[in-house]
């Protein structure tokens, strides 16, 4: 396969894999959500949340942001939260136990906050709500 091909293959895909990435996203970030407020797929260890927490809150940012992220509706502000969200999570709980994201288990916070940057510049690719809303209407004639 030539190089101009291979090229041309990989832009033609990108889109679609661009939107695969973000519903595989939002359904993991969505199961974060999950176990935190409903206990499923698995139960979060601990006492239950105390409503209005920090943990409950991310709960629901979780839980309705990897939806909204999951069937690419409003990709792009909800990205920009979701983004915070995983900086105070990394500042704010795994810092204190050292800079390191590899030593102070904070990998996955720095993880998921890169990657919903790459979702506020890129939006949500074509397999989304966003892309179907932003379709224009079919032109009408009159007859």
């Amino acid at each position: 396969m030539a190089m101009d091909d291979l090229r041309t293959f990989f832009d033609r895909w990108r889109p679609w894999v661009l939107s695969v990435l973000r519903i595989i996203l939002g359904f993991l970030f969505f199961e974060h959500g999950g176990q935190k407020l409903l206990g499923f797929p698995t139960a979060m260890p601990g006492p239950p949340l105390q409503i209005g927490s920090m943990l409950w809150v991310a709960g629901w940012l979780e839980l309705v942001g990897g939806l909204l992220i999951l069937i690419g509706l409003f990709t792009r502000p909800v990205a920009l939260i979701l983004c915070g969200e995983m900086a105070v999570a990394y500042f704010h709980q795994h810092v204190k136990n050292g800079f390191w994201p590899l030593a102070n288990k904070g990998e996955p916070a720095v993880f998921y906050c890169f990657l919903f940057l790459y979702f506020l510049f890129a939006g949500a690719g074509p397999l989304s709500l966003d892309a179907l809303f932003k379709r224009p209407a079919a032109a009408t004639t009159s007859g």
